[in-house]
């Protein structure tokens, strides 16, 4: 049985809020989220952020249990397109901060020579083109086993070697919502310091397995077309049933939203 028990853990205090669909988002920049990300050391008490987009708020409406998850996080940020321009519907601003564009950063202008970064998840031959792309950062690599959700065992297993490997930033790249449960532990564990990004594959856009779509797509709300496209097999279920069930779930929020506002 998978474990959702919430440790007190720090939510950063120095962004504003926004609920929409009962989940709190950082209403944020990404330029104000990579500032405060070159604040944060490996002795920081950690933290970790999720990036919730509409695959994941289809899930935690199916499963309210990962609700706790994604609110126990240090940050919460909107990651899709899409959510904001239903939530502006609803008459709720929600700042856009794109996992991948986030990782790009990191690596980019926030990682220092000599820091350790820990990677879950991602394939041996990824890490060794990180490696070779980033000689002065030491990369600690953990591949868990498939089905890490059912597996409280290998989950422990992740949760000490990233204990062990003692670095500034953890990517956890285990795929939604793993990543996010696996993170929710090591805040319960209390044995793991820094800073953990729940990202997905985020890390094949910086070795070039994978190609961003074109910024003009992407402003256009449209990336998950360009997607679609690319692997039509993998997300066609995804993108064409589960993902329109965010209109349901938005229109039975606000139902209950008015319900429970005084006349």
């Amino acid at each position: 049985m998978t474990s959702t028990r919430q440790p007190d853990v720090p939510r950063n205090d120095r962004f504003p809020r926004t609920t929409f669909l009962d989940l709190d988002f950082d209403t944020v920049t990404a330029a104000e989220v990579v500032a405060f990300l070159r604040t944060r050391t490996v002795e920081d008490r950690f933290g970790y952020i999720v990036t919730p987009n509409v695959d994941h708020m289809v899930q935690i409406d199916a499963q309210p249990e990962l609700r706790p998850v994604y609110q126990g996080a240090l940050l919460c940020l909107n990651d899709s397109r899409v959510l904001a321009r239903l939530a502006k519907l609803y008459g709720i601003a929600l700042t856009v901060v794109p996992g991948s564009d986030l990782i790009v950063a990191l690596f980019g202008s926030v990682l220092q020579d000599g820091d350790r970064l820990c990677i879950v998840g991602a394939s041996a031959p990824l890490v060794a083109q990180l490696r070779a792309q980033y000689p002065r950062i030491t990369i600690v690599h953990h591949e868990p086993p498939m089905g890490l959700r059912r597996n409280a065992a290998a989950r422990q297993a992740a949760v000490d070697a990233v204990a062990a490997a003692n670095a500034r930033f953890t990517l956890l790249a285990v795929g939604a919502p793993q990543q996010e449960i696996l993170a929710s532990e090591m805040a319960a564990a209390g044995t793991v310091t820094g800073t953990a990004f729940c990202i997905g594959a985020a890390v094949d856009f910086i070795v070039g397995a994978q190609v961003r779509a074109p910024r003009i797509v992407q402003q256009a709300g449209m990336e998950w077309f360009w997607r679609l496209a690319g692997s039509p097999r993998r997300l066609g279920r995804r993108y064409l049933v589960e993902g329109p069930k965010i209109f349901r779930i938005a229109l039975r929020w606000q139902r209950n939203r008015r319900r429970s506002t005084p006349h």
